[in-house]
């Protein structure tokens, strides 16, 4: 079986200015600690889950910020904005009616513009290697060839991860296909990704997940992955907290 060979990023890729922070969601597998606050505002290692997102983005240069809300939305609201660190932060209501991630980014379309953008899930955590991980990817984004690029990172290295993976790649980053039943995956996405708008598009009535869009993008030869070269976190669960500060506090 050849090892897939990925493409050097190519330095100097231009930052998306626009990021989307998927924050709508119930939470449900961090209960009991989301009885009373948003997941993401449950911290890890002193700092709420979203703030680690958003000083991420903010570090990699975005300037502008669409957050959604649905679940204890007065309290992210409130959180918002009391950040002053120069993030223009804009909310995508969902309070009438959470919409999942594909009907997240549909609800929020006018919100982002028509430049490519960041997209990030607001229950992960990620240490940068080398390389801040958003500018990795604003690095290898080619807006003439994709449609979508993935941060990945191989499966034994998704702390946390309770899964069987998410992805395969070919051996230029080419997404290939997303797990099949009863088979593991060998990378799992890590909630972070670049989009670019026209992706947005013939959209189902109603909620519906990112799959739509993505299942889209590989069939057309459109979505690609890069590995991310630090650490990552899945912290969707109580447990994945001490677990994750554990291995924070050693360095």
């Amino acid at each position: 079986m050849t090892r897939p060979r990925y493409i050097r990023p190519t330095p100097g890729g231009s930052v998306p200015k626009t990021a989307m922070v998927m924050a709508a969601g119930l939470g449900k597998r961090m209960r009991p600690l989301t009885a009373t606050r948003p997941k993401p505002l449950v911290e890890v290692a002193g700092k709420a889950l979203l703030d680690h997102v958003l000083d991420r983005l903010r570090a990699a240069g975005v300037e502008r910020v669409v957050v959604n809300v649905h679940y204890l939305a007065d309290a992210l609201e409130a959180h918002l904005r009391h950040r002053v660190d120069g993030l223009e932060v804009i909310v995508s209501d969902e309070r009438a009616q959470l919409m999942e991630t594909g009907g997240g980014l549909v609800k929020a379309r006018a919100l982002i513009g028509d430049e490519p953008f960041v997209c990030v899930n607001s229950d992960n955590l990620w240490i940068d290697g080398p390389t801040d991980a958003i500018r990795l990817l604003a690095s290898r984004w080619d807006a003439e060839t994709m449609d979508a690029l993935l941060l990945m990172v191989p499966y034994a290295r998704a702390h946390n991860h309770r899964g069987q993976g998410d992805f395969r790649l070919a051996a230029d980053g080419r997404i290939t296909g997303r797990r099949g039943r009863n088979r593991v995956a060998p990378f799992v996405w890590t909630g972070v990704q670049i989009l670019h708008p026209r992706l947005i598009a013939d959209w189902p009535a109603g909620p519906f997940s990112t799959n739509l869009f993505w299942d889209r993008a590989i069939a057309a030869g459109r979505a690609f992955g890069q590995v991310h070269q630090g650490l990552w976190f899945d912290v969707g669960t109580p447990a994945a907290i001490g677990r994750t500060e554990a291995i924070l506090s050693d360095g």
